[in-house]
């Protein structure tokens, strides 16, 4: 699997990690670049092959929607793996008018400060609340990239947010690999836009 919510053998320092910032900040703001590029896609059945190789368009679209439950669930306490991690069909009123809705009430889950010291059940094992939202900030964030290099939308990606997280995956993700749900990075150039290395260094053939 190559999402970043599937369980993970994760070290104590990754579980510790959190952004300089409030790391709800920036994983509100992937999930708000997630939520540009999936408004972008067009109406109707997107069977295409994306850069996370198992799931179609269509299936990323479902994922995005099932993973703001997930985050919001988890802020209240709750199993990620109470929830699916993908939907089985398109929800009524579109895939883009639930996942606001779903970003919404990720935002209201986390609004609470105290979320950030609690320990919180992530899919990758518990941890605290601050490491989940920065893990999950690279979850919406990588996710985007996916979503804008499968439907020809990657002008939509903020490339200086990109960059931070970019920072973020290369100190939580390893390039050894075992134990994690990617495969190896994939050499691209330095001077490459943010997009290309973040999906490079998570082990996407770039685009």
């Amino acid at each position: 699997m190559t999402s970043a919510e599937t369980p993970t053998q994760t070290t104590a320092d990754t579980r510790a990690q959190t952004t300089a910032e409030d790391p709800r900040q920036t994983m509100f703001l992937a999930a708000d670049l997630a939520g540009r590029v999936l408004d972008a896609v067009p109406d109707g059945a997107h069977p295409d092959p994306t850069p996370c190789t198992e799931w179609t368009v269509d299936d990323l679209r479902g994922h995005l929607v099932a993973v703001t439950a997930r985050v919001a669930h988890i802020a209240r306490g709750g199993y990620p793996f109470d929830l699916p991690t993908l939907l089985e069909e398109e929800p009524a009123g579109g895939f883009a008018a639930a996942y606001a809705a779903g970003v919404a009430g990720v935002r209201a889950a986390w609004a609470d400060d105290a979320v950030l010291t609690a320990t919180v059940h992530h899919p990758a094992g518990d941890m605290p609340g601050a490491a989940g939202a920065t893990v999950y900030a690279q979850e919406f964030a990588t996710h985007a990239v996916d979503l804008a290099v499968a439907t020809g939308r990657t002008d939509l990606l903020d490339e200086g947010f990109l960059a931070r997280v970019l920072e973020i995956a290369r100190r939580v993700v390893p390039a050894q690999r075992e134990g994690f749900p990617f495969a190896p990075p994939v050499a691209v150039p330095d001077d490459a836009p943010a997009h290309v290395q973040l999906s490079g260094w998570l082990g996407r053939v770039p685009a």
